[in-house]
């Protein structure tokens, strides 16, 4: 189904290789990797096909694809095998319907084969003396004409060795009354933009020499550019330039190429409009049959023409509720459209992408809406300079404080607790955490602050999980720059979620820290604790077992623990602080005093834990 409304420039490729005054014909369909191109050959193909009962001539419509030729054997053979072999399930066809042999067209048809076997005969002895090794079982297999194989050949005539008599042979087999009845040959060329210089070459010089007879058309889709790049290497311009002697002259590989093809269909890229409706169709088609999904396809044709707006699709096509489709694609849209360039493959595998990364998320445990999955995946994939801005902010343990400012900055309101008291500047006139010692200015990169403002806003959001995972699958190791390389160990197994490597870290481990290493493993943790809700828990009881054997960092760990969001807290986390410690008190009161939204069994949980210390 074409989702991307390509049907007039389908339309207009088959008016012109079906057109009897350009007879025969090498159509262009032009257009970078991932435009298209191949949708358009589908569309033609769909087009030329189908025969009407009444008409008495057929299409005959070959696909052929020279990036998946055998390299072992030449791409011209290798072209006209795919041709002969197309018109002879032809010949076949028509001798069944008709109850008899076409003997003459069977016989020219065995004399080009065999003109081609000896073609392939060449390939392989070139080959194997290059190699210094002896043909496959496959490769002499090939060099049987099994159509011929125990008939007797009552021709005078020598057979020539080559090819030079094929296109006057092919000619006569495409006039001869056996195939009258076919009106065109129409052979679909994809990809040729993708195959290295020798194929390309051979394939254009195929349709130029041996295939360019009456009732033949071509139409070769593939990046105009990258065909004429690799015609250089056969046909390099004179001193080396890209160009002639004139500002507006063509080089040798151009003037080649346009020698062969006659016309170029030029594909556009997608507009704006085009982006949105191929994020909604694409999104509908992965949950509608296709009958379902064919109005929609219809009604954005539809607005397309008359310059509407995809907010009246849901009006004109009765159906299921699609807002939500609706909604994504808006969001998405301008960075879409805008980092993608119009390109309907990579707007493709964004989604197919974006559709992989939700499910590893969830079966990794991370609980994300789609729609943030959406504007992180935007972030990683489409903006790399800013994710990594962000994951450098994840392993300074900055990410809650500087995605906040980012929210400010983008005009969103932030939820995030005030500073405590406790928090205050100490007695130095320095903030307790690190990355607070100096005011950082409120300004952002343009393209970080465009996604900033990108829905859903994400304050509040655990982004931790979801930034390790994504810096796992790109291959990135993320290090606190402020925790030195022998603490890391450490870090990581009292942040672990699993007791077992919690146990790793032992009191004697603990003990001979020193006090500034101490220090240093207090605020990494309890940054952890406050940006890093998935690892809250791990990060208090880690916390906890450092200042057990550090008194003197207590102050430190307690101004530190204020900071965690009261509405963020996990019930284990209340009940692994010591409450009858004086300053573990204070940062269980100050959680609840500023907890009056949190859940019930938050609030149970702090009030027991305070009377239990209040006994204490």
């Amino acid at each position: 189904m074409d989702l991307l409304s390509f049907d007039a420039v389908a339309e207009t490729v088959v008016r012109a290789v079906l057109d009897d005054v350009l007879d025969p014909v090498t159509v262009g369909v032009s257009g970078a990797w991932g435009s298209g191109k191949t949708t358009v050959l589908r569309l033609v193909e769909d087009r030329i096909a189908p025969q009407a009962p009444d008409v008495d001539t057929d299409v005959l419509v070959i696909s052929t694809d020279p990036w998946r030729y055998d390299p072992g054997v030449g791409a011209k053979e290798t072209l006209i095998g795919e041709v002969l072999g197309a018109v002879a399930a032809e010949l076949a066809k028509t001798e069944k319907k008709s109850g008899r042999l076409h003997g003459r067209a069977r016989a020219m048809l065995t004399t080009l084969r065999k003109r081609v076997d000896w073609a392939k005969a060449l390939q392989v002895a070139a080959r194997t003396s290059l190699t210094l090794q002896l043909p496959s079982v496959d490769d002499l297999t090939s060099l049987v004409n099994t159509e011929s194989a125990g008939q007797e050949d009552n021709s005078a005539e020598p057979l020539s060795r080559g090819l030079e008599e094929f296109r006057e042979e092919f000619r006569a087999l495409m006039e001869s009354p056996e195939l009258s009845h076919l009106r065109r040959v129409v052979v679909l060329v994809d990809d040729l933009d993708r195959c290295l210089p020798e194929t390309v070459v051979d394939t254009l010089e195929t349709i130029r020499l041996f295939l360019a007879v009456p009732k033949m058309a071509f139409v070769v889709a593939a990046d105009e550019r990258r065909v004429a790049d690799a015609l250089r290497v056969r046909f390099p311009t004179p001193g080396g330039g890209q160009g002639g002697a004139g500002a507006d002259a063509e080089d040798p590989a151009s003037l080649y190429l346009h020698k062969i093809v006659q016309t170029t269909v030029p594909l556009p890229t997608l507009s704006r409009f085009d982006t949105e409706a191929f994020l909604v169709l694409l999104q509908l088609s992965q949950r509608l049959a296709v009958d379902a999904l064919a109005p929609y396809v219809a009604q954005c044709v539809q607005l397309r023409r008359t310059k509407g707006v995809l907010d009246e699709l849901p009006d004109a096509v009765e159906g299921g509720d699609i807002s939500a489709e609706l909604a994504f694609a808006s969001r998405m849209t301008p960075i879409l459209y805008e980092k993608l360039q119009g390109s309907p493959r990579r707007i493709k595998r964004f989604l197919n992408d974006l559709k992989v990364r939700q499910s590893v998320a969830v079966h990794r445990g991370i609980a994300l809406e789609a729609d943030i999955v959406a504007k992180l995946m935007v972030l990683e994939r489409l903006l790399p300079d800013s994710f990594a801005t962000i994951l450098e902010w994840l392993a300074r343990g900055e990410l809650r404080a500087r995605m906040g400012k980012l929210e400010a900055a983008a005009g969103r309101s932030t939820t995030q607790t005030p500073a405590p008291e406790a928090a205050a500047p100490g007695e130095d006139g320095q903030d307790p955490a690190p990355e607070a010692t100096a005011e950082e200015p409120l300004t952002f990169e343009d393209d970080l602050l465009r996604w900033a403002k990108l829905t859903p806003g994400l304050d509040g959001v655990d982004l931790a999980p979801y930034l390790y995972l994504a810096a796992a699958f790109s291959g990135k190791q993320l290090f606190d720059a402020g925790l030195p390389g022998r603490l890391r160990d450490i870090a990581a197994n009292l942040l672990s979620t699993a007791r077992f490597d919690q146990r790793k870290v032992t009191e004697v481990d603990i003990t001979a820290l020193g006090e500034d290493d101490a220090l240093r493993l207090v605020e990494y943790l309890g940054r952890a604790a406050r940006d890093r809700p998935a690892e809250q828990v791990p990060a208090v009881r880690g916390l906890v077992r450092v200042v057990a054997a550090y008194p003197a960092v207590t102050d430190q760990a307690a101004r530190l623990l204020q900071s965690v969001p009261a509405a963020e807290l996990e019930p284990a986390t209340i009940l692994a602080l010591p409450a009858g410690k004086p300053d573990f008190h204070r940062v269980l009161e100050h959680w609840r005093n500023h907890a009056p939204s949190s859940p019930p069994h938050i609030r149970a949980a702090l009030d027991s834990a305070l009377n239990t210390g209040t006994r204490r």
